[in-house]
């Protein structure tokens, strides 16, 4: 029992709940704390703070503010000790009903086990504030039966005791105000989780204002208090009064502080992990949503930042998309310098590679078959030719096109393009044994840029290099390696030239002249 007396402790000062996974009003979140648990746990704070309280107002009625003088003086302290006791067990039985009604309905939603409306969010974030009226309501009524009763012997009695008890009860309330909603946060966390109804309470401005005049200011209220009945009670002795400003000061000093304490911390939690979730931000985590348990400017400005987030990561999915549609060169360019059509001549190097007999593979097996392995045969397209430098262009059904040097230049660039055509003609027969490929190599000047129209374009690579390429590859499906290059490359990559060996010219496709050509050499 204590340890979990312990545990329910922390985790509301903390303002985190227990870390098992639960799914809540459709929202996957941690699971919270049992509600009769936080509204026991609720009321017992509540009853402390205003014990102590009631503690308060009898010391300083008492023995600190000096009171007129009259007769039977000890015999109305102790009626007033029996009247404060009766008090005290009605008023706890009426604020525990009515606090537990009031986080009832602020709950209710949980309980019927659905999302939360705004109706609902402004209910979780009203409730400390019903709490605190509810608190304060039973402070005046005290204040109002405690100065008729002592009204009775002495009406100045009876004012200094209403002001006494008014001014404990708004302070006490005060702190019941920031001791329910530090309670109530985390379905106040669970409920805005969804989204923010408009703004809903006092501004964080006026609630650090109120914190600090229903915490410091009561006190220094009181002190002032102190001082103008000292002045029309003429008895008074300087010992009493020294031992007034004494307590007064010292209980300011104290007890003033813990509004300020615990408003501080509504405060500064949010900004913590705000900035907590900037962090995780700059290190690339774009999932760091900052909980929301706040109506006020802050719990707007955590909204926004959850909003903005969304939009980034929207962005970046979008970004990641547009790369694996394009290649990453290619989505650079355009995120830089915007989208223009049209192109520009550059020097590129160009692979084709081509999938023998796809049209029977395409009418021997399944289609989920068919589509399964051309799947692993172009992620080890993919693989090597990134390895290398290059980017794919543009897959073709049965064939992919892989360009080096545009949009970006790229050093030495034929010894990447060979390397990696020599590369994926091994790969492919060891990673893919069902499916023979021809690849075909070539280098020169090409147009690279946006073709298509103002709605619909494409990065492409048009010119002679591409069509040597395409002619190539189907020459390639009749040499051993399934590789064959223009062997002009070679002289532009020396090192990479003595894995090669010449065939004889042929003459390709479309061209009245011969073309020198090379192909791996075998081992």
């Amino acid at each position: 029992m204590l340890r979990r007396y312990r545990s329910a402790v922390t985790q509301w000062l903390s303002g985190r709940p227990s870390a098992r996974s639960t799914v809540a009003a459709g929202l996957r979140m941690p699971r919270l704390p049992s509600l009769w648990w936080v509204r026991g746990l609720l009321a017992v704070l509540l009853i402390l703070v205003n014990l102590s309280g009631s503690v308060i107002v009898f010391c300083l009625a008492a023995l600190v503010v000096p009171m007129p003088a009259i007769a039977h003086q000890d015999g109305l302290r102790v009626e007033n000790l029996v009247l404060a006791g009766v008090y005290v067990l009605v008023a706890i039985v009426i604020g525990v009903v009515r606090g537990a009604m009031i986080t009832s309905s602020a709950t209710g939603w949980l309980r019927a086990d659905r999302a939360p409306v705004d109706a609902d969010r402004r209910a979780v974030l009203r409730a400390p504030g019903r709490l605190a009226v509810m608190q304060a309501a039973l402070w005046c009524v005290g204040a109002a039966g405690f100065g008729a009763f002592n009204a009775r012997v002495s009406v100045r009695l009876g004012l200094l005791v209403v002001v006494i008890v008014l001014l404990a009860g708004l302070a006490n309330s005060a702190v019941a105000y920031l001791v329910a909603e530090r309670a109530l946060r985390p379905y106040a966390r669970l409920a805005l989780a969804s989204g923010v109804p408009p703004r809903v309470g006092i501004r964080w401005g006026v609630r650090t204002l109120l914190s600090w005049a229903l915490g410091s200011g009561i006190i220094s209220l009181g002190i002032c208090l102190a001082g103008l009945t000292s002045l029309t009670i003429r008895d008074v002795t300087t010992t009493r009064l020294a031992l007034t400003m004494v307590v007064l000061g010292g209980t300011g000093f104290l007890a003033g502080g813990l509004p300020i304490l615990l408003a501080t911390k509504a405060g500064s939690d949010p900004v913590r992990s705000l900035r907590a979730a900037i962090t995780q931000v700059n290190d690339g985590n774009f999932d760091a949503d900052v909980p929301i348990y706040d109506a006020t400017e802050l719990g707007v400005l955590q909204a926004g930042f959850n909003d903005m987030l969304r939009g980034l990561r929207e962005r970046e999915t979008i970004r990641d998309l547009f790369g694996r549609h394009v290649g990453d060169d290619v989505a650079r360019s355009a995120l830089a310098s915007g989208v223009q059509l049209g192109g520009e001549v550059r020097r590129v190097g160009v692979l084709f590679v081509d999938i023998v007999g796809s049209t029977s593979l395409a009418g021997n097996r399944p289609p989920d078959e068919v589509v399964a392995l051309l799947n692993r045969f172009f992620d080890v397209v993919i693989e090597v030719v990134h390895r290398n430098g290059g980017w794919i262009n543009k897959f073709e059904g049965d064939a992919a096109l892989a360009v080096w040097g545009a949009p970006v230049p790229i050093e030495d660039m034929e010894t990447a393009v060979l390397r990696t055509a020599r590369e994926l003609g091994v790969r492919l027969q060891e990673a893919v044994p069902e499916l023979r490929a021809g690849i075909g190599v070539s280098a020169g000047d090409a147009v690279a840029g946006n073709v298509g129209a103002a709605r619909r374009y494409e990065y492409t690579v048009i010119g002679d290099p591409v069509n040597e390429a395409a002619r190539l590859t189907d020459l390639a499906k009749d040499v051993p390696a399934m590789v064959l290059a223009n062997a002009t490359m070679l002289e532009a990559a020396p090192d990479e030239a003595a894995h090669w060996e010449g065939l004889a010219p042929v003459v390709v496709r479309g061209r009245s002249t011969a073309t020198e050509i090379a192909t791996p050499r075998a081992g």
